[in-house]
C-alpha cells in the first residue's frame, strides 16, 4: 500500500498560497481556503463531541457526518466535484424529524449549554453557521458549491436538535433564554 501523505512539511505554503486538489494555487485569504478551514474546524469539534460521548447510540451517525464533512472538503478542494448530495441532505432531515418528534416543544429560545456533550454540539453548530457564511462568500467564484450551502444549513439544524437530544439523554434541561430586564438610562436620573 502506498502512503498518500508521505511528506507533511512541504514549504509550498510559505509564500501565503496553498494548493487545491486540482493543482491550482490560491491565496490563503481566499474564501474557498477559509471555507476549507471552517469545515476542518467543524470536523474537529465533532471529534471532541465524539470523545465526550464515548459509547452512545448517536456515535455512528456522528462519525458518518465526520466522513461527509471530509468529502465536502474534497468538494471544495476539487472544483466541480460533488460527492455530497440529496442522499446526505435527506439523511440529515430524517434525523431532525425523528429526533425532534421525541423532544418537548420549544416555547423559548435556548442558550448553548446544558450537559458538556450538548455544549460541544452547540459549538459545532456555530462553527457550521460560520462555514455557511464562507460558502456564500465563495459562491461568486464557485457557483458549484451551492450544494455545500444546503448541506451545512441542514447540518446546523441537525446539530441544534442533537444538542437538545443530548441534554435529554443526560437528564439535563436545555438552558432557556430569559430576557434581561431593560436597563435604565443613567442619564435620566
Amino acid at each position: 500500500m502506498s502512503y498518500r501523505l508521505s511528506t507533511i512539511t512541504t514549504r509550498a505554503g510559505d509564500g501565503g498560497e496553498t494548493g487545491l486538489a486540482d493543482g491550482s494555487r490560491l491565496s490563503k485569504s481566499d474564501a474557498q481556503i477559509h471555507l476549507l478551514g471552517e469545515i476542518d474546524e467543524l470536523n474537529s469539534v465533532l471529534g471532541l463531541l465524539l470523545a465526550e460521548l464515548g459509547v452512545d447510540a448517536r456515535q455512528s451517525r456522528l462519525l458518518a457526518v465526520q466522513h461527509e464533512l471530509f468529502e465536502l472538503g474534497a468538494d471544495v478542494a476539487v472544483p466541480l466535484r460533488r460527492y455530497i448530495g440529496e442522499q446526505q441532505l435527506q439523511a440529515l432531515e430524517q434525523d431532525v424529524v425523528a429526533w425532534n418528534a421525541t423532544l418537548p416543544p420549544l416555547r423559548e429560545f435556548i442558550l448553548p449549554g446544558g450537559c458538556k456533550a450538548a455544549a460541544w454540539a452547540h459549538l459545532a453548530r456555530t462553527v457550521c453557521r460560520r462555514a455557511e457564511r464562507w460558502v456564500v462568500m465563495a459562491l461568486p467564484d464557485r457557483p458549484d458549491l451551492d450544494h455545500a450551502l444546503r448541506y451545512l444549513n441542514r447540518l446546523s439544524d441537525w446539530l441544534f436538535v442533537l444538542a437538545r437530544i443530548l441534554n435529554v439523554a443526560a437528564a439535563t434541561s436545555d438552558v432557556l433564554w430569559q430576557p434581561v430586564p431593560k436597563a435604565s438610562d443613567p442619564h435620566r436620573d
